[in-house]
């Protein structure tokens, strides 16, 4: 993602150890450009929450719960379709001061697979939006439907072609 389509700048080095709590909700305009970026056709309502939490000096984590709607065109008629996303996720954050995003890109190899490994950051400005945004194009249907509505292929009259295997059955047969 290029340039966030809105954006929640948090400075985890204010946090103490009672944590925190923040809101995320998009104006309109916001809303308008996330439907936009996600290709969906409108986005009538976005609100995260966001329960942070410090672990220890250097250690974060960030309970999200993100409740959205939003309408997507029919992949067979292009009728709305409206749609309701609910999730609640959890990232667990590690500042290491040393970690240079623009110099010291991991290799893809060198990016551990276990669920359980901290994301690294490099700042304690951390954009709040950003695991919202990414959670709710995760969480969009690529091929919704209306209600009932089946894909049924246009009858054209044509026959079908027949399929290259057939010959190979017919040269079976003429042994």
């Amino acid at each position: 993602m290029n340039a966030p389509v809105f954006s929640g700048p948090y400075n985890l080095n204010r946090l103490g150890q009672a944590g925190d709590e923040v809101r995320l909700r998009p104006t309109e305009d916001e809303r308008a450009a996330l439907a936009a970026f996600a290709g969906v056709l409108r986005v009538d309502a976005f609100d995260g929450r966001i329960v942070l939490k410090k672990s220890s000096p250097d250690r974060f984590r960030l309970d999200f719960t993100l409740a959205a709607d939003l309408v997507q065109a029919c992949v067979v008629t292009l009728a709305e379709v409206p749609a309701h996303i609910g999730r609640e996720f959890t990232r667990e954050l590690h500042f290491n001061p040393g970690l240079r995003r623009t110099q010291d890109v991991p290799e893809p190899e060198d990016i551990p697979l276990e669920d359980d490994q901290p994301e690294e950051i490099g700042s304690l400005h951390y954009d709040l939006a950003a695991p919202l945004i990414e959670e709710f194009l995760l969480a969009i249907d690529p091929y919704p439907r209306a209600p009932g509505v089946e894909f049924e292929p246009p009858a054209d009259g044509v026959p079908a072609p027949e399929s290259p295997f057939a010959v190979l059955k017919g040269l079976k047969s003429g042994l």
